[in-house]
């Protein structure tokens, strides 16, 4: 099956609601460039005003949704994603167990505090980079401390800052990429891949959160047509 048919059988350019392990099981093999993604991490969150994380109690859909990550991720590509510190161990078994190959490891600074405890102050988040196959350099290596500009999390209790996203696409995918995020959240790393020229498909189950990031990425491409069309009026004179 070739790119372009393989393409056409993808929801580009959307968000879908409802399971993420689900909705990849509809995906054709071997059909994203690159993922990116924020999943529960286990430790059952809540934020300052309430709000929690569907999943984010147990562990039973971590493997069958790194199963289908893997999956539907092309040959000697990549995936970024977030992790929980607590519950490394089972983070590290799914990835290894669906096939991936740890490349690499991310810590994202914070000019802010999340949680203190009597030991420390949180001031981080972190990711693995991970392998499928063998693949080869893209935008160069990027360094593995990056800022995590706070986003106010207006949209979502761990909304990630869009310009944040942006180093990690260009880095480990090409323009017109198709770049997936299984636990989309408030919509993203959907924004960054389409402000950078890549496509994107979001997974989000929370039907609120889904309707805050279908809404948001609806003013992103508004935002991008308008630049578009200003772009074509010519300059008093011509």
């Amino acid at each position: 099956m070739n790119t372009n048919t393989i393409q056409q059988q993808l929801p580009v350019n959307s968000i879908l609601n409802g399971n993420c392990i689900e909705k990849m099981r509809e995906m054709p093999a071997n059909s994203v460039d690159f993922i990116l993604t924020d999943p529960p991490y286990l430790v059952n969150f809540r934020d300052r005003t309430g709000r929690t994380l569907q999943n984010d109690v147990n562990a039973n859909w971590l493997k069958p949704a790194m199963k289908e990550a893997y999956r539907v991720l092309k040959q000697n590509r990549l995936m970024l994603c977030f992790y929980g510190w607590p519950r490394a161990e089972e983070f590290l078994a799914a990835w290894r167990e669906a096939g991936f190959r740890p490349v690499g490891h991310l810590v994202f600074r914070k000019s802010y505090t999340t949680k203190s405890t009597e030991f420390l102050k949180y001031q981080h988040e972190q990711a693995y980079l991970l392998a499928k196959g063998r693949p080869a350099m893209i935008g160069g290596p990027v360094a593995d401390v990056q800022r995590l500009l706070y986003t106010g999390n207006k949209l979502h209790p761990t909304q990630k800052a869009v310009m944040s996203m942006v180093p990690i696409i260009r880095a480990y995918s090409l323009p017109g990429d198709v770049v997936l995020d299984a636990f989309c959240g408030s919509g993203s790393t959907c924004a960054a891949a389409l402000l950078t020229g890549r496509k994107y498909i979001g997974i989000e189950l929370d039907s609120e959160y889904f309707n805050q990031a279908s809404a948001r990425l609806l003013r992103v491409k508004e935002r991008i047509a308008a630049k578009r069309s200003l772009s074509l009026i010519p300059a008093c004179g011509s």
